[in-house]
């Protein structure tokens, strides 16, 4: 049976993104990110494809799913979907062990609904943002891993507290 996991950075603020990109830069986070969904099929939007840096599109050993109502958008080396559900079933039709849901807000609210892991990097630090995580129910969750850590945000030029969460439905 496929884990569908949910894999998100959120800031203090529930901050995830500001002009079509993170407002941080942690590289921790990052290598936490492709350490996770390595090998495994990623689940985004058409936004968060683009917003991808140009040498990380589509991200390597992944297969980058994208969700668009766009119907003639088909950026080279991913799959396409018009429906969240289609997408979901893909995967699971597949038999794949893992697929990672990676955003946007849009697809993370769905996700958030079918998710059976959900794996948080908490930024202990509020940013300047324009879209921001959907509400969380966490009584839905059970914390099973925390790994609290130090580093620094590259873009903003601070340190910051981090931790990566591990929840899994209840």
């Amino acid at each position: 049976m496929t884990k569908i996991i949910v894999i998100v950075a959120i800031a203090q603020n529930n901050a995830i993104g500001k002009d079509n990109d993170i407002p941080w830069h942690i590289k921790e986070d990052f290598e936490h990110f492709k350490e996770k969904t390595s090998g495994c099929p990623c689940i985004m939007g058409d936004k968060t494809y683009e917003s991808l840096p140009d040498n990380a599109k589509p991200l390597p050993n992944r297969e980058n799913i994208v969700l668009t109502f766009d119907k003639d958008y088909k950026p080279e080396g991913t799959t396409v979907f018009n429906d969240f559900n289609e997408a979901i079933q893909y995967v699971k039709d597949k038999g794949e062990e893992k697929a990672f849901i990676i955003g946007g807000a849009t697809i993370y609210r769905l996700g958030m609904e079918v998710a059976d892991i959900f794996e948080l990097t908490r930024i202990y630090q509020d940013y300047e943002a324009d879209i921001f995580y959907p509400d969380i129910d966490f009584n839905e969750w059970e914390l099973i891993n925390q790994e609290d850590h130090e580093g620094e945000d590259i873009k903003n030029k601070i340190k910051v507290k981090f931790s990566f969460m591990t929840y899994k439905r209840k």
